[in-house]
C-alpha cells in the first residue's frame, strides 16, 4: 500500500522560510522520482517542484524557482522541500507523490498547511 506522510507546515510570517519533509512507503523509493505538489484553497493541485531518484534533476515551477530546494534521504525514504522568502501566495497544503513531472499515484497523504500571513 503506497503512502505518504507529510509534515513540517505552519504559519509563517512573510519573508520567512519552511522545511517540509514527506516520507513514503509502499514502493520502492530509492529509484523513484518524487515531486511536491500545492493546492491552494478554490484551487486546483500543482506542481512545486521535482527531483529524480538519482538527485541529479530538478524540476521548479516558476512561481518558486530561486525560492526553493528540493533534497531527498534515500535511506529514510523521505523528501525535503526547503522553502524561502515566503509570499502570501504560497498559502496552500504541501503534498509530495512519486514522479518528476506529474503524480504516478492516485493515493495521497493528507498533506501539510503552510499559511504565510503576518
Amino acid at each position: 500500500q503506497v503512502q505518504f506522510a507529510e509534515s513540517g507546515g505552519g504559519l509563517v510570517q512573510p519573508g520567512g522560510s519552511l522545511r517540509l519533509s514527506c516520507t513514503a512507503s509502499g514502493f520502492s523509493f530509492g529509484t523513484t522520482d518524487m515531486s511536491w505538489y500545492l493546492q491552494a484553497p478554490g484551487k486546483e493541485r500543482e506542481l512545486v517542484g521535482g527531483i529524480s531518484a538519482d538527485e541529479y534533476g530538478r524540476n521548479w515551477a516558476d512561481a518558486v524557482k530561486g525560492r526553493a530546494r528540493i533534497s531527498r534521504d534515500n535511506e529514510k525514504n523521505t523528501v525535503y522541500l526547503e522553502m524561502n522568502s515566503l509570499k502570501p501566495e504560497d498559502t496552500a497544503v504541501y503534498y509530495c507523490n512519486a514522479g518528476y513531472w506529474k503524480p504516478v499515484y492516485d493515493s495521497w497523504g493528507q498533506g501539510t498547511q503552510v499559511t504565510v500571513s503576518s
